[in-house]
């Protein structure tokens, strides 16, 4: 019982992560007004999307060895 309950969780927990590395960004500050016509990037433009997959992907794997250890 107590594995079903962790197995469920387990996929829970990874399909709430994977839903919220897909947010949107917040709008510029001042309206995206920099007084020189164009717009401010929200923190400098940095890319951070490979990142947040490469995490979730290594966390399922990290999941995944675990449960096939638990099992044996």
């Amino acid at each position: 019982m107590k594995k079903k309950v962790l197995k469920y969780l387990g996929i829970m927990v990874f399909i709430i992560g994977i839903s919220s590395a897909f947010a949107q960004t917040p709008p510029p500050p001042n309206g995206g007004d920099t007084g020189n016509g164009g717009t401010t990037p929200v923190g400098g433009g940095a890319p951070i999307g490979s990142g947040i997959v490469a995490m979730m992907l290594m966390s399922a794997a990290y999941v995944a060895s675990k449960l096939s250890t638990e099992k044996k």
